[in-house]
């Protein structure tokens, strides 16, 4: 088994981390430096250890046996540390790291990052886009600390729901359906935008399969930030958006707001943070620092504004 500290920590980052990159950045050395730390393992177990793939390093069945014993020695080891040390957050250098969607960038990434200069100033934000189908990974290995998502993670993560929002209907005041009533056969055959890039997609796309809204969408695009012009100027689109959102745009916009035709919401939207008790008293203090500047910030969205 392992006996060189510096060892078993570039082991665990590796495996949390999922690439070499990763990991270097992690412990702030360089890939080299990691590459040839990897190489002394391989020798002193006689396993390879990670194999590398086209989605990063893959760990060997060795690797998966002995991560959770070395994972817990190092976890114990850094809460001692912390327990004497502590966390201080007005000296912190760290990365601290969050996956967002294009609307939480744009409606709290503000908040966010005001808060950290105030508290850390010298620590660093990087933001991650919030792809659901690797949320979980992400958090499981460390590759972003916090998430904020409406997607149901396990409950090992914790969480706290920081936002209920409400789904509207929005389209041209042009458009023919305004003066008429949004019933669900009306929406049903409406020519309807997508949004592929928004966090609640999945969600949406399962209560349109539940009231038989099958037909293919007439657009499909990636970023909520287009709709507004593309909706202002056809008369026969239409788009479920948040509603806060959707009133923000109608102060500037020639849009219309209507009531969906049909149950859903209001969608909770949670903030995750990963499981490791690894610098904890660091990631307690972001969790507490964006959990207050994001519940602090409901109406951020109605100020998000294109200009026409």
């Amino acid at each position: 088994m392992l006996t060189d500290l510096n060892l078993t920590r570039v082991f665990v980052a590796i495996y949390e981390a999922g690439s070499l990159t990763a990991a270097g950045r992690r412990l702030f050395v360089t890939q080299s430096a990691i590459s040839q730390s990897l190489a002394r393992l391989r020798r002193e177990l006689g396993d390879p250890l990670f194999e590398r793939t086209a989605q990063g390093m893959r760990p060997t069945a060795l690797a998966d046996a002995i991560y959770p014993e070395l994972h817990e020695g190092m976890s114990v080891i850094d809460r001692t540390i912390a327990a004497v040390t502590g966390f201080d957050p007005l000296t912190s250098e760290r990365t601290f790291r969050i996956a967002l969607s294009e609307l939480g960038e744009i409606g709290w990434l503000p908040a966010i990052g005001d808060a950290m200069a105030l508290g850390a100033p010298r620590a660093r934000l990087a933001v991650t886009a919030l792809r659901g189908e690797d949320l979980e990974d992400l958090l499981t290995r460390g590759s972003v600390d916090l998430a904020i998502t409406p997607a149901e993670l396990p409950a090992a993560f914790e969480r706290q729901t920081v936002k209920r929002e409400e789904y509207r209907v929005v389209m041209s005041s042009q458009n023919p359906l305004v003066g008429a009533e949004m019933s669900l056969e009306a929406y049903r055959a409406a020519r309807r935008v997508w949004v592929e890039g928004d966090s609640s997609a999945r969600l949406l796309a399962g209560v349109h399969a539940r009231h038989g809204v099958s037909e293919p969408p007439a657009v499909s695009v990636q970023h909520i930030a287009s709709l507004p012009p593309l909706l202002a100027r056809s008369t026969t689109l239409i788009a479920t958006i948040p509603e806060t959102l959707a009133v923000g745009w109608s102060r500037s916009w020639p849009l219309i707001i209507r009531e969906l035709p049909f149950a859903l919401g209001p969608v909770e939207l949670h903030l995750y943070r990963r499981r490791s008790p690894q610098h904890a008293g660091a990631l307690d203090w972001f969790f507490d620092t964006v959990s207050a500047a994001v519940s602090g910030f409901p109406g951020g969205f109605e100020g998000i504004h294109i200009s026409s």
